[in-house]
């Protein structure tokens, strides 16, 4: 099982550079673990797409609908006090986005404090730097 963000499911849902990378990461291991507000992340980065110009109406659709099938079978971490905490305390040590602060809080709190050898999947630079810094393995290794 490995931790995703949101960076790493648009590739996904949506062709782009990265999706033939993401999608041999899930063809290796397809347990995902996401935060709670990955869909509405997903949802923003794909609606960006859609204003500026990037992804047709018929795209849109069949990326929504992928979504969806991986809706069915990830774990999704709730919102806690404990995990808002951990976001906070990443935000005091990490240069990160509130956002990104609760993706790797979630991350942390799935895997019990417990980051060695635990897989990280994402895009985003400021938070593969933090996870890997917080302890995780980064998927993919390179970029």
């Amino acid at each position: 099982m490995k931790f995703w963000d949101t960076s790493a499911i648009v590739p996904l849902c949506v062709q782009e550079p990265h999706s033939d990378t993401v999608q041999a990461i899930l063809i290796e291991e397809p347990a995902m673990v996401v935060w709670w507000g990955t869909r509405t992340e997903y949802l923003s980065a794909l609606m960006r797409q859609v204003r500026e110009g990037g992804l047709t109406p018929p795209d849109e659709r069949a990326a929504r609908h992928v979504l969806q099938t991986l809706m069915q079978t990830w774990t999704e971490m709730q919102p806690s006090e404990a995990l808002r905490n951990t976001a906070e305390r990443l935000l005091t040590v990490h240069s990160l986005r509130t956002a990104d602060a609760l993706q790797l809080a979630a991350a942390i709190q799935w895997c019990q404090g417990f980051t060695t050898g635990q897989g990280f999947v994402a895009f985003d630079r400021q938070l593969r730097e933090a996870s890997y810094r917080e302890g995780f393995t980064l998927l993919p290794e390179t970029f």
